[in-house]
């Protein structure tokens, strides 16, 4: 109908108006919304401030790719696999062997007594679990292939393919978990973060122009772990002294003591930390803080109750980074670390300690930087194709469909408006797949008032009133235009949840597209007919 209650038409200008808010930060410099630290300001405070979010080919930034070492995460799985097997066998009764060992892609053991072949293998099928998938699922596939050779006293155990690419694939899911919780913490927005072939990584960051802070931040592998030092054992000044059982030789950060011996056995591990966060030292120098969780607390309270007066060292991926002397128990869980750090390292490591350790080594294999010149022009292309597209488009709705083109022009411009509010306020990235999006959403929302108009004038000529012409058009076209709509919607959805990066992009600015098309073309535009039908009473349909 076209007659528009007070309440429904209050309600329409109330959401034009509330997109137009959002929209309006994007032409706002940001020194007037914003201050250094990002924090709103003045009027900002109590309005929206956030603006749209420009992706690696509009903002410029960093790309990179990484590798995952999977022979790395081969040799661990072996070398943990052998560990299992070694414990199976010290378990009562004992079945005498020697010691397990990884030989190539097979782990190897060789029984004293023959006679012990049936229950070694049964022990060991109790290792022979069933593979995990990334998801966490479990089949009735087993891990390991078991075979003994024909002397009677050899057994091999070797990893399936099967089992290794489940493996594989739980390592580069999670590497990319760690990575994203990684870049998330830097502040930057809508880093794209997806997977590459069989072991590669992307990883896109908008505005950062520094790839090596990337890498540094993406490529550490952040084991951290807590060793007390042996300042009896001399690690020579090369790092190649002479060390007892169950000590080691770590290289540290500093000139004046390069290298360390400290205990092979972890006093505490990262895997027991709860938060790390940048702090400030007693002499106001960066440092960062830590807590544990409650048996991390207790075994670091124990070891340093039972060591005042000893060192210990805190070892990052088997690097020394801080080597602290024990002046009293640490019995509350926290600590601080200090090693020379700035206010930005400092804030990097606590922020990689909190994101988890990657499971395995990544090596930076291809990197470019992406000039915000060549994202701005990037910008100035697209402005250019919406202002064409648009121009185009008001030119042919004014000239087939006279005063009703001119509201039609209108609406669009309400469309492009409300969907830029929208990407704003959803702080969605847009990238130049996400432009064309736009250009996309102008056409669809013109062809919706096209087949209202289409069909208003086919009814006016079928001898209505104008005013049942108007009323009949849109309520004729509406199952039409919500048809296609939904289709295309359902598209955008598929995109959105199969895509990455770009694709996900479009796929964003379409379904706000679709919303906001729907909207203007069928509502907004029914109250500006209706209001000049209200006010002009014609008498004859010029369409």
């Amino acid at each position: 109908m076209l007659y528009f209650s007070p309440w429904k038409t209050g309600t329409i200008i109330a959401v034009i108006l509330i997109g137009l808010l959002f929209t309006l930060p994007n032409f706002i410099p940001a020194n007037q919304r914003v201050d250094a630290t990002g924090e709103p300001v003045g009027i900002w405070q109590t309005l929206p401030h956030q603006t749209i979010n420009l992706g690696l080919d509009l903002r410029g930034g960093s790309h990179l790719v990484f590798e995952v070492d999977m022979e790395q995460v081969r040799e661990e799985r072996l070398e943990n696999l052998a560990g299992d097997v070694r414990a199976a066998f010290m378990e009562a009764p004992l079945i005498p062997a020697a010691r397990p060992a990884a030989v190539g892609d097979q782990v190897v053991v060789r029984l004293s007594n023959p006679d012990d072949m049936e229950e070694a293998l049964s022990r060991l099928d109790d290792v022979n679990e069933p593979i995990t998938t990334a998801s966490g699922s479990q089949g009735f596939q087993r891990t390991l292939e078991i075979t003994s050779d024909p002397d009677g006293r050899t057994i091999r155990l070797s990893i399936t393919e099967a089992a290794f690419e489940a493996i594989q694939q739980r390592t580069i899911a999670q590497s990319i978990e760690v990575i994203r919780r990684r870049v998330d913490s830097t502040g930057t927005t809508e880093p794209n973060i997806a997977r590459q072939g069989d072991d590669r990584v992307l990883v896109q960051v908008p505005g950062e122009n520094d790839p090596q802070r990337i890498i540094e931040l993406v490529g550490t592998t952040a084991r951290m772990s807590f060793h007390l030092v042996e300042a009896n054992v001399d690690p020579g000044p090369d790092g190649q002294g002479r060390t007892p059982p169950g000590v080691m030789i770590r290289g540290t950060d500093e000139p004046t003591e390069p290298f360390l011996a400290v205990q092979s056995r972890a006093l505490v591990t990262g895997e027991q930390l709860t938060r790390a966060s940048q702090s400030f030292d007693e002499n106001g120098a960066p440092a960062v803080s830590f807590s544990f969780n409650t048996s991390g607390a207790r075994a670091f309270g124990e070891a340093t109750a039972g060591n005042v007066g000893r060192r210990f060292a805190i070892l990052l991926d088997d690097t020394i980074i801080s080597a602290p002397r024990i002046n009293s128990p640490i019995l509350g869980g926290s600590g601080i670390i200090q090693g020379g750090f700035t206010v930005e390292s400092a804030n990097d490591l606590a922020n990689m300690l909190n994101a988890g350790a990657l499971p395995a080594e990544l090596t930076p294999i291809e990197q470019r930087t992406v000039g915000p010149g060549l994202g701005q022009d990037s910008i100035d292309r697209g402005q250019n194709a919406i202002a064409i597209g648009f121009s185009l488009v008001i030119v042919f709705m004014v000239l087939t469909y006279g005063l009703f083109g001119i509201y039609a022009t209108i609406a669009l411009l309400v469309n492009v408006l409300l969907l830029l509010g929208g990407l704003s306020g959803l702080q969605a990235t847009l990238t130049l797949p996400g432009i064309a999006g736009i250009i996309l959403t102008i056409g669809m929302a013109v062809d919706a008032n096209v087949l209202i108009f289409e069909r208003i004038r086919e009814e006016y000529r079928q001898g209505r009133t104008v005013i049942n012409a108007i009323e009949a058009g849109y309520d004729r076209a509406f199952a039409a235009i919500i048809d296609a709509n939904v289709t295309t919607f359902i598209a955008a959805a598929v995109l959105y949840l199969l895509g990455a990066g770009p694709v996900q992009g479009f796929a964003v600015t379409l379904g706000i597209g679709i919303l906001t098309s729907v909207f203007t073309a069928f509502v907004f535009s029914r109250l500006l007919v209706a209001t000049w039908v209200r006010l002009a009473r014609p008498k004859t349909l010029a369409i």
